[in-house]
């Protein structure tokens, strides 16, 4: 299985990389997040992906979605990258979760190719790092 959806988001893995894209502009409440959760984990199948999550149909996301998401959305993710609208979202995001000591790498960017180079050095750096201790 290499793509998963439901009426307002589809996954999909690519080259290694997990994206999404939101069909619609949409708010993130906890019971979404809840969905988006599971959703991705049905498609990871228990394994750790890259994610380059594409935020930018998000209108908000109120505080008990963020919670939900804190508590349980970096399970099976190796490393995380937002796509946002702007430099301004970009630079707010990337202090705030540099002051939240996130449990995976996380990083906003506003360039799509941007997000992707990221990921990719840090897969790369990872599977290097597994072939010395393998």
């Amino acid at each position: 299985m290499n793509e998963i959806k439901n009426n307002y988001v589809r996954f999909w893995i690519e080259e290694g990389i997990l994206f999404n894209k939101f069909s619609t502009q949409i708010e993130l409440n906890s019971q979404i997040v809840k969905e988006l959760i599971e959703l991705r984990h049905e498609l990871s199948d228990g394994v750790f992906q890259y994610w380059c999550y594409d935020f930018t149909e998000v209108t908000s996301m109120p505080k008990e979605g963020r919670d939900y998401a804190d508590k349980y959305g970096q399970e099976f993710l190796h490393a995380s990258a937002a796509i946002v609208k702007s430099r301004i979202q970009s630079f707010i995001i990337n202090i705030f979760i540099g002051l939240k000591n996130p449990k995976i790498l996380f990083k906003a960017f506003i360039e799509k190719e941007d997000a992707v180079e990221w990921l990719n050095r840090i897969k790369q750096k990872n599977e290097l790092n597994e072939g010395r201790i393998g």
